[in-house]
């Protein structure tokens, strides 16, 4: 495997991957039922130590662990619908048929909004949706844009999009990244 040059002067903490995202919920039931019907995960084994209620899921190498807060209004969190804004926080997942998403959440009654996101002929789906309690989750098949660190590129565009130039300068960084994103897909599905 390639070696990826230190690009910058600060050292890296030792981090892997996300493991979890953790969720205040009104209702751990509503809550479960939302994350194992609409986005497919599994219920699993939660520590006996805890003292309050609460659920962990898992699924796509990722953990949501939810904790029931029946007074979550406390924690400025939506009481009434918002509208669904895809400049708020939200958690995006990868998938591979945006149409089936579309599709499956009309077949559940539930409003999302969609977006398309362009860049150099690479275009991105997305669609956003709320969980029971109001937060923003987002499906897309964002792999459609490459991953380009702008610390690696000798070009260093303003923060809006890559020029065909500096995408040019930046590419043995892209591959190496993209290999080593390969390399741990690989070692995740075994």
């Amino acid at each position: 495997m390639t070696e990826i040059e230190e690009v910058n002067n600060y050292e890296a903490l030792p981090l892997l991957y996300l493991n979890h995202v953790s969720l205040l919920c009104r209702s751990v039931r509503e809550s479960v039922r939302f994350y194992e019907e609409v986005l497919g995960f599994v219920l699993i084994k939660r520590p006996s130590s805890f003292k309050f209620n609460g659920a962990w899921l898992y699924n796509y190498g990722i953990g949501i662990h939810l904790i029931e807060n029946p007074s979550i209004d406390d924690f400025d969190t939506v009481v009434e619908p918002r509208l669904i804004n895809p400049k708020d926080n939200h958690i995006s997942f990868q998938c591979t048929d945006v149409g089936l998403v579309k599709r499956r959440l009309e077949g559940m009654g539930m409003k999302y909004v969609t977006a398309v996101v362009e860049d150099d002929g690479n275009r991105v789906e997305q669609v956003f949706f709320h969980d029971p309690d109001g937060y923003m989750i987002e499906l897309c098949n964002c792999e459609n844009i490459p991953i380009i660190p702008l610390a690696s590129c000798s070009l260093k565009p303003r923060l809006s999009s890559f020029t065909k130039t500096a995408l040019a300068k930046c590419s043995f960084m892209e591959n190496a990244m993209m290999e080593s994103l390969s390399m741990e897909m690989l070692n995740m599905s075994f």
